[in-house]
């Protein structure tokens, strides 16, 4: 049934991503055939083994290579179809100008092809999702002000590039990428001055990127096209998650307990410890972000939890609604969240097998512990010879704890904005990112074989978290050693997290009889 109702959610996703695809024509089409053909292989599987045709792993492996390349190809003609778009807005806006005279494009058309690529890929969000004819040019004398903020001690200009309402500048670096956008910020600030409707801000903002020849590229763009807040629906969509998230905790609870919560909500006390242990490890991962976000003083958005009546909740999805000033900015305020609920959570794990004994309230089969080599190696230390007896007597805790555990884990996926994407893109960019994005989101096929619970979480990764995070104004400067290492800790602990132990390697470790 569970695997039935999942199917159809799924298709329902896949109907809506249609509707929502279609305004944007051509490239809003193949961008919805992405998602279909990653989707599409576990849609067969699961969709046979409802009518009771099961596929081989041959099979199964064949399909998800086969759906492997078919996304690839259609990215290269997403990308194809958008730079042929991005020449044809550049080329009406230029058409369209004030001043014939003012600097446009390159004069060939495979530069000019390779920036708006970049930029296609580097503007925020809702410049790209606005139609064509809702893009006003730049004006002229925004564009000469512009220009002149750059010199030969900051970034020497070799081409400009009007693109959507801001533009694109080519040219050679001169000093260091940090001080740089400091410095040509404070310029810009200076020479177009500040947003008419909200004077805290800039008109315009300045991004260093990466261009596709592994060259340094301004962006300008306005501000107008920064993250936007939250709108009242969204708060209140935010606050029916939460309410949901807290229902699913008691079913959870309830569930651990051996009874249905929903058809037994007198035994509400029984369930509540149990629930508010799986989310204290979600609010304290919260406040992780929070404390971070006030610091480097960024906009969060309410966190959009995601409930689960198996472990509780996944997460929560958070936005930011603030451009970020760098990648180092980007690293830390991913990943305090996952530091904070997963010292949380091992730490109910350690207290809750130092405090198990014989009758504790949780009896839990020794092959149970096999399912994680983190918990499985540290039970392995504190319980020593329990762990030969077919049933273990756990501390609640114990099972809380590793609960914690699993839902950071399942955050420091490299996928997307995940908390583990979003590290992973801090730490090696966007091109990395975008690949781990997509191994992630195989891999949790693979697992769904064997696991619905992660077909779930790969469809909640491919419809709401698999767009990478917005550029910051320097991305360019990578995080440094410490915070590279600190990632690296964090995505081995993810994967000792969720890696089962095998039989051989649990036998030799004394765990089962």
């Amino acid at each position: 049934m569970i695997t039935a109702i999942t199917v159809l959610v799924a298709l329902g996703f896949l109907g809506w991503g249609f509707y929502r695809a279609k305004p944007f024509g051509k490239l809003g089409l193949v961008a919805w055939l992405q998602s279909v053909v990653l989707i599409a292989p576990w849609l067969l599987f699961f969709g046979l083994s409802i009518v009771g045709i099961y596929l081989n792993i041959v099979s199964v492996l064949f399909l998800f290579v086969l759906s492997t390349g078919l996304y690839i190809y259609l990215g290269n003609r997403l990308r194809s179809i958008a730079q042929t778009e991005a020449l044809s807005r550049r080329a009406s806006a230029i058409a369209n100008a004030e001043d014939p005279n003012a600097p446009t494009t390159a004069s060939n058309a495979d530069g000019t092809a390779s920036a708006s690529s970049v930029a296609q890929e580097q503007a925020t969000k809702p410049a790209e999702e606005l139609p064509a004819s809702d893009i006003i040019p730049i004006p002229t004398a925004d564009l000469k002000a512009i220009q002149s903020v750059f010199g030969i001690d900051t970034f020497f200009v070799t081409e400009t590039i009007p693109y959507q309402e801001g533009v694109i500048l080519k040219g050679n670096l001169r000093g260091d990428a940090e001080a740089t956008v400091a410095r040509l910020s404070e310029q810009l600030l200076e020479k177009v001055g500040a947003s008419e409707t909200d004077p805290q801000q800039p008109r315009y903002r300045l991004f260093l990127v990466e261009g596709q020849d592994s060259k340094p590229v301004v962006i300008v763009l306005p501000s107008s096209r920064d993250p936007l807040p939250s709108t009242l629906f969204q708060k209140g969509v935010a606050v029916l998650l939460l309410l949901a998230t807290i229902a699913a905790s008691l079913e959870s609870g309830g569930l651990m307990l051996g009874f249905d919560f929903f058809t037994s909500p007198h035994r509400f006390a029984e369930a509540l410890p149990l629930a508010a242990g799986i989310l204290s490890v979600l609010a304290v991962h919260e406040l992780g972000h929070w404390v971070l976000a006030r610091r480097y003083q960024v906009r969060l958005s309410l966190p959009f939890f995601i409930p689960t009546w198996q472990i509780g909740s996944f997460g929560a999805v958070t936005r930011f609604e603030s451009v970020l000033p760098n990648r180092s900015v980007l690293f830390d305020l991913a990943i305090a969240g996952p530091a904070a609920g997963g010292i949380l959570s091992l730490g109910m794990l350690v207290a809750g097998l130092l405090l198990s004994h014989k009758g504790s309230l949780f009896q839990i089969p020794t092959e149970f512990f096999q399912g994680s080599i983190l918990v499985g190696t540290l039970t392995r230390v504190v319980l020593r010879e329990s762990l030969q007896q077919p049933i273990v007597d756990v501390h609640p805790l114990v099972v809380l704890g590793w609960l914690g555990l699993v839902i950071t884990a399942l955050n420091l996926l490299p996928a997307g904005q995940l908390d583990g994407g979003r590290i992973v893109q801090a730490i090696y960019g966007r091109k990395i990112a975008g690949r781990t994005t997509i191994g992630s989101i195989i891999v949790l096929g693979l697992a769904s074989i064997v696991n619905p619970l992660a077909l779930y979480w790969a469809i909640v990764v491919l419809f709401l978290q698999r767009e990478l995070e917005r550029p910051s104004q320097n991305e360019l400067t990578e995080p440094d050693d410490t915070r590279a290492a600190l990632g690296l800790l964090a995505l081995f602990l993810m994967i000792v997290t969720l890696l089962p132990l095998t039989p051989s390697l649990a036998g030799r470790l004394g765990i089962g009889s």
